[in-house]
């Protein structure tokens, strides 16, 4: 296991990443200018349809004012000031690469959230987090990096308060093998995809009921032929964070999307009492 997590961390390294943000930014105006988190939405939201993907999946996890988030792969950290921004909620961001938390920080620094946001280093199999602590818990475009999926739905749900929401944005096996490079994967050896089935499957074993499950597979498709008709991308895109193959990457998510080998889903769950 320590294999696969080594080989993830290295396709997330991000060398210089926040300097590359700092250089990148200066279109926006000086450093001291603050920036409001929705500015930062081309380059900060690491998974397919960006912003609208976010909204969407929070307003079916029910945040509101005051809640407890945790962001599990939370990246240089978009969702969670978005979240904060949107819903008045206490959120922190776990992600495995240190250059990500990094520039997480400094990202929620120069948009003036570091009262409600936090963002630490750490595994998604060993949260370094106490027991029952969230409302809910989003995983947006992580699982599919980790082998043991068990181990990860268990993890969410010992951080979770009884009767908290798990929800989930992921890519899904569909059918055949996928394109590599793609976003989170630049072999099959950093590549864990599951099938809808398969991930509810070990979703509900970790402890947990369904209560929302989408296929946004014809949303995912949509959005990438809209990216594809609109031009060159904006000055801040992901290209910024994760360097000049990303385009490549990218395609390839699009193309086995088009293709049928992959799917999207979306999908809500409830943390259900232990069984005494």
């Amino acid at each position: 296991m320590s294999d696969d997590i080594d080989r993830v961390s290295d396709h997330y390294g991000a060398t210089g990443l926040t300097e590359r943000l700092k250089t990148a930014l200066a279109v926006l105006g000086p450093e001291e200018q603050r920036l409001k988190p929705e500015q930062l939405a081309t380059l900060d939201q690491f998974h397919t349809r960006g912003l609208a993907a976010t909204a969407e999946l929070a307003k079916l996890a029910g945040i509101t004012a005051g809640m407890s988030v945790l962001d599990v792969g939370s990246g240089v950290g978009g969702p969670a000031r978005f979240l904060a921004a949107t819903y008045g909620c206490d959120i922190v961001g776990i992600d495995l690469s240190e250059p990500f938390v990094e520039a997480a920080q400094y990202l929620t620094g120069r948009t003036g959230q570091g009262g409600q946001v936090s963002f630490r280093a750490g595994s998604a199999l060993a949260l370094p987090l106490d027991d029952g602590g969230f409302d809910v818990v989003l995983l947006q475009h992580v699982a599919m990096n980790i082998a043991d999926r068990p181990r990860l739905y268990r993890e969410i749900r010992r951080v979770l308060k009884p009767g908290g929401k798990f929800a989930t944005f992921d890519v899904v096996l569909n059918g055949g093998d996928p394109h590599y490079p793609v976003p989170w994967a630049k072999t099959s050896g950093e590549s864990f995809l599951l099938s809808v089935a398969a991930t509810r499957e070990a979703i509900e074993q970790a402890g947990f009921a369904t209560l929302v499950q989408q296929d946004d597979t014809a949303a995912a498709k949509a959005w990438f032929a809209e990216l594809r008709a609109s031009g060159p991308p904006p000055s801040l895109n992901l290209g910024v964070v994760m360097g000049s193959g990303f385009a490549d990457f990218a395609t390839n998510l699009g193309r086995n999307l088009m293709e049928g080998r992959v799917g999207v889903l979306t999908a809500v769950f409830e943390a259900v009492p232990a069984k005494s």
